[in-house]
């Protein structure tokens, strides 16, 4: 079709005219050099939203969060994740090529944070025959767990029992936005219970690329080194940070727009199959479809949802997902039910 409807993610928006007159505009440098002005507000300012000390600005949120794990775990030692998180299952193996760190996984439903479940498996200070644990990663809002918002109480009783046993925590805060429009927690709440974020600007916010990466003074330092070894020094950049600061003013508050048409997706797909999909557990931006008692398998799905003029994403064998975001408006949501409502059922 001439103009399909995306829903394969947050990322396939494209600046509005009004993103696209901040970056013409903005006044840039030479960001290897830390001489690029827009680059710097942008990791003053992002730093200061969440109550940290400094940031380090990344091309993807997949550098952002390994700078953040270097930053915490050292060759050889162990970062432990959700069995399903980013870290884990879409960043190819970077933390195992790029820093030697290897990584053990706890199961959760949908990927709801249990902090007893993280600490259970936690294995600190491990001596010289096995591998010591020596970072945890909590991701908000959990991307293949279907948006889910991690529950505050359990980041608190987490970040207890870390410090407890001598372990670091990192936030893979991609969506973390999300988050916050969704629970009412300010950023700064969430800020506070973790050693390292990072946070992307490009999924959720509509900035063409770009994430954060935020800690202390000190490890923000050597991540910018790291930044330059692994080959993401970047130059006039301003360009692209001014667009994040235009995403930052203007795209955060309207990101329950997106909630409700998700929500909206879910009551609709769930009224032809409550097996697909509960409602109730579509929280943010992202609705998961479990396929299991399907005949046909995700792939084949999104193949005849594409032939209909909707693009989704097949994750797994019987897993899809739809995404909104700010270029999907009520209109395109309606169509995209009469869509699914014809292809679900065929």
């Amino acid at each position: 079709m001439a103009n399909p409807i995306d829903l394969r993610s947050d990322t396939v928006t494209r600046p509005s005219q009004a993103m696209r007159q901040a970056m013409a505009s903005a006044e840039v440098g030479d960001d290897v050099y830390s001489d690029d002005p827009m680059v710097n507000s942008l990791e003053e300012r992002v730093a200061a939203l969440f109550g940290k000390e400094a940031g380090v600005f990344t091309p993807t949120g997949s550098l952002a969060n390994q700078l953040a794990i270097r930053m915490l775990v050292a060759p050889g030692e162990e970062l432990i994740a959700e069995t399903n998180s980013h870290i884990v299952r879409a960043e190819l193996g970077a933390a195992a090529v790029f820093s030697g760190i290897t990584t053990r996984t706890w199961p959760a439903k949908n990927g709801l944070l249990v902090a007893k479940d993280a600490l259970e498996i936690a294995r600190p200070n491990s001596g010289p025959y096995l591998v010591s644990t020596t970072a945890i990663a909590v991701e908000n809002t959990h991307n293949f767990g279907g948006g889910t918002v991690q529950p505050l109480e359990e980041i608190k009783a987490l970040r207890k029992g870390a410090d407890e046993i001598g372990v670091a925590l990192h936030l893979d805060g991609a969506r973390i936005w999300n988050a916050h429009v969704a629970s009412g927690v300010a950023f700064t709440e969430y800020g506070k219970y973790f050693d390292t974020i990072s946070v992307c600007l490009s999924k959720g916010l509509g900035a063409p690329i770009g994430s954060v990466m935020l800690s202390t003074k000190e490890r923000v330092t050597k991540a910018r080194i790291w930044r330059k070894r692994y080959g993401a020094g970047m130059r006039q950049v301003g360009l692209l940070a001014g667009a994040a600061h235009y995403a930052l003013d203007n795209n955060i508050a309207r990101l329950s727009e997106d909630h409700r048409r998700a929500k909206e997706l879910a009551v609709a797909i769930a009224a032809i199959d409550k097996s697909f999909v509960d409602p109730a557990l579509v929280e943010t931006n992202i609705v998961g479809l479990d396929l299991a008692n399907a005949p046909y398998t995700a792939a084949e799905l999104a193949t005849r949802c594409r032939e209909a003029g909707l693009w989704i994403s097949a994750l797994g064998p019987k897993y899809a997902r739809l995404v909104t975001h700010l270029d999907f408006d009520d209109e395109q949501c309606a169509a995209a039910i009469e869509i699914l409502k014809r292809v679900l059922v065929a």
